[in-house]
């Protein structure tokens, strides 16, 4: 956080923090946001869309206080309508007003409005949904750091992990002609040899833990 105010000068406009964080799963903590916003005169956009596997609560109540907090949430991770590729912005009526001069003429068709009518009367099952993920993510970290190829593991609040590994590219190439496919991130800055591996079903990360530890 200091860095990030370091940072501010007076052209800046906005500031855009994911939390939790991708590729990380990091999650930055309110009173920091909360101090980012008091102390700053433009947009904070927070970028909520792994929030459901969080221990932090969402930021949506703190707009009653903030004029400039920007809040991003989606349907496409706890609740499993990515192909909808529907996503909310909440933020102050005039934050919205000034999105609505710019937005496309159309609203979002009646098809996917329906689903997504749908899906937000289905709360219980996304909440056992993201409880499973949550139990399973945790199961996952601690079988990871007992391989010898598992160097760190990253605090994750999202539905999936990083893991620092060694020789990252020659892992992630056995797993996918194994059928298994994790996400190689070393070529993000400060990632280097680390794959992202999203949380599937307790059958899933099973084979993918017998896989690594053939390896």
């Amino acid at each position: 956080m200091e860095l990030i105010e370091e940072t501010i000068d007076p052209n800046t406009k906005l500031i855009f923090i994911c939390s939790p964080n991708n590729p990380t799963g990091n999650s930055i903590f309110k009173e920091d946001i909360e101090m980012l916003l008091n102390n700053f005169d433009g947009l904070v956009i927070v970028d909520e869309a792994y929030i459901n596997y969080a221990k932090q609560k969402t930021l949506i109540p703190e707009l009653t206080e903030y004029t400039n907090l920007v809040i991003l949430q989606t349907l496409s991770k706890a609740w499993g309508l990515a192909g909808l590729r529907l996503g909310m912005a909440f933020a102050a009526k005039k934050i919205i007003d000034y999105f609505n001069k710019v937005k496309y003429p159309y609203n979002i068709n009646s098809a996917t409005q329906a689903l997504a009518m749908e899906a937000l009367n289905n709360i219980s099952s996304v909440n056992n949904w993201t409880k499973t993920t949550v139990e399973q993510r945790e199961l996952l970290k601690a079988e990871l750091l007992k391989l010898p190829l598992t160097q760190f593991v990253y605090p994750s609040d999202a539905n999936f992990i990083l893991a620092k590994m060694i020789d990252a590219k020659r892992i992630y190439d056995y797993l996918c002609k194994k059928g298994i496919i994790v996400r190689d991130r070393s070529n993000v800055i400060l990632c280097e040899d680390c794959l992202r591996i999203t949380i599937g079903t307790p059958e899933e990360n099973k084979q993918l833990m017998e896989a690594l530890k053939l390896i």
